[in-house]
């Protein structure tokens, strides 16, 4: 039997067309870039951003990803997050919520755990 990885991860792949403009944005939610992949200068950019333990990809790859997906976020304070983005927040039996779409149209549900 082989042995198994120390720790076990699921990371997001989120379709983006400009990764610059993609780690900006990103970057308000506290997001900060990881590294980043081209095969050569002038192709796709594939990345990675982390916020704490919270890590995405970002990738101008086509095949990799479609726009419109949706990733939930568990954050400490959505509060802040509302603020910095000029949205409410909305209660839900499980959290404090907001939904966001960056600018590619990926949807990100961010909520703060309620009680």
């Amino acid at each position: 039997m082989a042995e198994e990885a120390e720790e076990e991860d699921v990371i997001p792949i989120l379709r983006v067309t400009d990764a610059a403009r993609a780690v900006a944005w990103y970057g308000r939610l506290g997001f900060v870039k990881r590294w980043s992949h081209r095969f050569e200068p002038g192709l796709p950019a594939f990345l990675e951003i982390a916020r704490g333990r919270i890590r995405l990809f970002l990738s101008e790859h086509e095949g990799d990803a479609r726009p419109d997906t949706l990733v939930y976020l568990w954050v400490r304070d959505v509060e802040a997050i509302a603020a910095e983005f000029g949205v409410q927040t909305h209660a839900a039996p499980w959290a404090v919520e907001i939904e966001l779409h960056d600018p590619d149209g990926n949807r990100l549900r961010i909520g703060t755990p309620a009680g």
